[in-house]
């Protein structure tokens, strides 16, 4: 039976009023991916100053109905700034560079567009919370890949190359050589392409199983102009070819495999003998009480959408995002890497690993 106690009336009000805060980030969410995918944030950001309706329908040639009630939303949102004296609307630099500028660090527009096409797949894993099952990769509308495209563009552009290869100096001496390097679960090939800029000599590979997110990434190679260079090959990565590589990097993706221990075991089997393994998860913790945070509010919501349950639609270990570094010590330790080192990096949403055979 159910407790007999009566709800304290403050702490009922308290939590509606979370509750309706949520449902409306969620839905102003919505708003936000389409002031993304039109390029109104963009707009904004470009225009000299504050801009009225009218102004900002000029700029993008839309409707100035739906705009006036888009920016009431973000004004509402304290996205925009709203001046009532003047009617002009403002989006200050600091938020444009979230939301408009694809070439900032903080960056957060593939976050936004990422929102929808998740979204949309609830009443799918609603079905397999019933079921057990999961919903496949290939059930993702080809917009989720684009995002996370987009979401993962700012970590390796800003990040790969200027912060978390020198912390393995043998890795860039490899590289710089000569040495093989393969991104598993490689996805759209941004880190792979991101590595042959910056190592000519390199022999670069990038692997993955899902067969849209390699005609994005031969895409991506032939329009950086390195379709010669970088090779892109759908593979079940957990039959890697052994002791061919150098370097062997996965981005957010030992969580997502069906076959996590296979897929680690059968990375130390195709390093060379004196080979490095960057692994990187997110920064989270496997303990719920230490994740009450916005970032773990975001990752528990996109594990249960995405990550989880493409997992299990393989009937696989279904780690879901939030692994922590327990998890990865124990996975390296029955694949049989020797040596284990937390990269001394700190990065808000990325915990590194570095793995040697």
């Amino acid at each position: 039976m159910g407790s007999t106690t009566e709800p304290d009336r403050e702490k009922v009000k308290a939590f509606a009023g979370q509750i309706l805060s949520d449902i409306g980030t969620a839905v102003q969410g919505a708003l936000s991916y389409i002031g993304d995918k039109l390029g109104i944030f963009k707009a904004m950001a470009a225009a000299d100053g504050p801009v009225t309706v009218e102004e900002l329908a000029d700029k993008t040639g839309l409707n100035a109905r739906y705009l006036r009630e888009w920016l009431g939303a973000m004004t509402a949102a304290r996205y925009v700034d709203y001046d009532p004296a003047t009617a002009r609307y403002f989006l200050p630099p600091e938020h444009a560079a979230v939301l408009a500028d694809e070439n900032h660090p903080f960056f957060l527009g593939g976050f936004i567009q990422q929102s929808v096409p998740l979204a949309s797949m609830a009443p799918r894993v609603a079905e397999a919370f019933r079921t057990g099952k999961g919903v496949a990769q290939n059930a993702y509308p080809p917009e989720m890949f684009e995002a996370m495209e987009r979401t993962s563009a700012g970590m390796y552009k800003h990040q790969l190359i200027r912060r978390w290869l020198p912390a393995m100096p043998q890795v860039e001496e490899k590289l710089r050589a000569g040495g093989a390097a393969l991104d598993v679960g490689c996805g759209s090939g941004r880190a792979a392409i991101t590595i042959a800029q910056a190592f000519p000599n390199a022999r670069v590979v990038g692997f993955d199983s899902h067969l849209g997110s390699i005609e994005r990434a031969r895409a991506n190679a032939k329009a950086a102009g390195l379709g010669d260079r970088v090779r892109f090959e759908v593979v079940d990565c957990t039959r890697l070819p052994a002791h061919e590589f150098d370097f062997i990097s996965t981005f957010d993706v030992v969580h997502d495999s069906a076959d996590p221990l296979g897929l680690v075991t059968s990375i130390r089997n195709a390093l060379t003998s004196d080979g490095t393994y960057l692994l990187v998860e997110m920064n989270v913790s496997p303990n719920v009480n230490e994740n009450i945070n916005p970032l773990g509010k975001l990752m528990y919501s996109a594990s249960t959408l995405y990550c989880l349950t493409t997992s299990m639609a393989q009937g696989g270990a279904a780690i879901g995002a939030l692994m922590g570094e327990p998890k990865v010590r124990e996975l390296a330790a029955r694949a049989g890497f020797l040596s284990f080192r937390r990269l001394p990096v700190r990065d808000p949403f990325s915990a590194l690993f570095e793995l040697r055979p």
